[in-house]
């Protein structure tokens, strides 16, 4: 693999760092805020819709722009926004730092994603991919326990400091790194969007963001559920996260080698067993050891879904691949928002937490009879076509 997916692997890692670490600081965040623990999940909701509404936008008016310094402007972009976050004085500053941080997210992830794929041979574009996305998945092994940490020790804010430097880091790799001229499709902005008239795309959008929500609608409450439900202490927290990001790393890396083997059934597979892991979870979230063998699971079958999901994209969209693997960057925020923001509401309505892995499998059967559906549409193409 070239050493360039380095650059965007590490810069994954700093932009997951700070996406996922609101996960495991959230009722100290809550706590030193003066919010509920619902309107502190909505933090994860206002990420989301950020990159929801830039990818788009920032897709667009980078189109005919050099890839290398467009990624490098999204990273010094996101560097500014956590920097904000560490000095927010209060939630609504947060929260609109938070969204400003959000806007680079799915525009990096897009375009990286399309330039991690044209490193290689076709024939390894989802290893690739996955790579890449390999750094998001580190985030979750290394970063959210250690920004947990230092959350714990010295205050959230000085997480969001820690993730400036790592940000910066990255910033760096991707300058070094990078090719200077990387091949590019010249943008056509009526081609671009001429995409989704594709149903197979847009039911893959579709896909994409009912995975995230499904994830999301528990994940974004993974710390209250360990110490209020499965009885684990505070400081036991952070060693569990460690343990998931391990899960969300393996699960990329099968999802990579397995999406340039067998795309579409490895992702039909992967859907069902997802929804009865989730299923089951409701059932052993008392017990400690099961509880943590089963999200172990779950997180490695989530996270094996992510490059199963954008090869999918880019290959159904291979005549616009920057918009179309940039909006599916905003499809999965756009899952996550709505996850986060259906596991609040359940909360705010008087459910309990042992009832979101309920939640969580109903959005992920329904994720399974949409990519089934596009399924049968492309089969039924690919006979018009041979007929």
């Amino acid at each position: 693999m070239p050493v360039a997916l380095l650059a965007l692997a590490a810069a994954a890692f700093a932009i997951g760092t700070s996406e996922f670490v609101v996960m495991g600081l959230l009722p100290d965040m809550a706590l030193d805020l003066g919010v509920t623990l619902s309107q502190a999940g909505l933090l994860v909701t206002g990420y989301a819709m950020g990159v929801v509404v830039g990818a788009p936008v920032f897709a667009v008016a980078t189109a005919r722009l050099p890839r290398k310094a467009t990624l490098v402007a999204l990273a010094c972009l996101f560097v500014l926004g956590n920097l904000l976050c560490a000095l927010a004085p209060d939630y609504g500053l947060l929260m609109a730092a938070r969204v400003i941080t959000a806007l680079a997210h799915g525009t990096f992830f897009g375009i990286g994603s399309v330039v991690a794929a044209g490193l290689v041979p076709p024939n390894r574009r989802s290893q690739a991919i996955a790579l890449m996305f390999t750094g998001l998945t580190l985030a979750n092994v290394l970063g959210v326990p250690m920004g947990r940490i230092i959350g714990e020790h010295f205050g959230w804010r000085m997480t969001f400091a820690a993730i400036v430097v790592i940000a910066l880091g990255a910033v760096a790799a991707l300058v070094a790194l990078l090719p200077r001229q990387i091949e590019m499709q010249r943008g056509n902005i009526l081609r671009e969007f001429s995409v989704l008239a594709d149903r197979r795309v847009l039911l893959a959008l579709a896909t994409s963001a009912l995975t995230s929500a499904s994830l999301f609608c528990v994940f974004t409450f993974i710390a209250p559920l360990l110490t209020q439900v499965s009885g684990f202490s505070n400081a036991a927290v952070a060693p569990v996260l460690l343990l998931l990001g391990v899960g969300l790393t393996i699960g990329s890396t099968i999802g990579g080698r397995l999406g340039d083997r067998r795309l579409v059934p490895s992702m039909l597979g992967v859907l069902g067993l997802n929804a009865l892991v989730l299923g089951l979870l409701h059932f052993a979230l008392p017990l400690k050891a099961p509880t943590v063998l089963l999200m172990l699971l779950w997180t490695t079958l989530s996270f094996a879904l992510v490059p199963l999901l954008q090869t999918l994209i880019v290959q159904q969209a291979s005549a616009a691949p920057n918009l179309a693997s940039t909006l599916n960057q905003g499809a999965f925020n756009l899952g996550n928002a709505a996850g986060a923001w259906i596991g609040s509401g359940m909360l705010a309505a008087g459910a309990p937490l042992a009832g979101l892995p309920w939640a969580g499998a109903a959005i992920s059967l329904g994720a399974l009879a949409l990519a089934a559906w596009s399924s049968r549409l492309g089969d039924r193409e690919a006979l018009l076509q041979t007929a």
